[in-house]
């Protein structure tokens, strides 16, 4: 049996505050900004990417697999990272702080777990803290199932992400005893699906 080929797809995604999200629910928690690596940080649900421009559209394509990418393509990116995500919901999505969400595909098809997000970003430098009108960064997500572990950088060679990988990250509020108490569950949850899960 071939292995089934990757959603692919792309779309011009709003930025705002520096940021674009994958989330998994309607439900925004306030989070901190680790800004220890230069490009992603993220709780259970939710993901954010860190850009160059403040405000304004970038162009982000997604990749969704089964398994890992064979290699790691360094040539034309600046910034290339792995990072763990757990979506209780398996409903994770590409979407935007302050608009509707682009028109691209679910990122976790094979539903509630852990997956990797490959990040990769060019042209973070070109506007800096900047409002574009037209895109002038990229970004590619790639998506697949796996264990949680720790970031895997690949590549870290813009000006932008250097910046605030010197910068003091800010920590998150504390969860609330019912967030705690859903987080303790999802993972529970998580554990199981992925035992029946062939």
């Amino acid at each position: 049996m071939t292995e089934p080929a990757p959603t692919v797809a792309s779309s011009p995604v709003h930025v705002d505050y520096h940021t674009f999200e994958l989330t998994d629910s309607d439900k925004r928690i306030p989070m901190g900004f680790d800004t220890s690596n230069g490009l992603v940080f993220s709780r259970p649900g939710q993901v954010v990417i860190c850009t160059g421009i403040s405000t304004g559209p970038v162009n982000v394509s997604v990749q969704v697999c089964r398994h890992p990418p064979a290699q790691v393509d360094a040539d034309v990116w600046d910034e290339i990272l792995d990072h763990s995500v757990a979506t209780a919901t398996g409903a994770l999505r590409v979407t935007s702080v302050m608009t509707d969400a682009p028109d691209l595909p679910l990122l976790t098809p094979q539903g509630p777990g852990t997956y990797r997000v490959r990040v990769q970003a060019r042209g973070r430098d070109n506007a800096p803290d900047g409002v574009a009108d037209d895109p002038v960064e990229d970004y590619l997500l790639i998506v697949w199932p796996a264990e949680s572990q720790p970031d895997e950088i690949h590549k870290q060679t813009d000006r932008y992400g250097a910046i605030l990988r010197a910068r003091p990250s800010r920590p998150a509020p504390p969860l609330s005893a019912g967030d705690a108490e859903d987080d303790r569950r999802r993972r529970t949850r998580e554990r199981l699906h992925r035992r029946r899960t062939p």
